[in-house]
């Protein structure tokens, strides 16, 4: 698969999603394994205060390579 499918499949979301968002589009992973991600830099994200912001295009970069 490739960027556009996934660009069509969450066209519905914005371009910067929040952590529960971003969950969603991961297929309702569990927190734990969500933070991970986040926390390891394999999904690269942006901290404002103690929320996480997500860059709809990491998660499809993120996708796109572990397919």
């Amino acid at each position: 698969m490739d960027n556009t499918y996934y660009n069509s499949m969450f066209s519905n979301y914005p371009d910067v999603v929040n952590f529960t968002q971003m969950k969603e589009m991961l297929g309702n992973i569990g927190s734990t394994l969500a933070y991970k991600l986040l926390r390891e830099n394999t999904i690269k994200s942006i901290k404002v205060g103690r929320a996480y912001r997500i860059p709809k295009n990491n998660i499809i970069k993120y996708l796109v390579n572990n397919n």
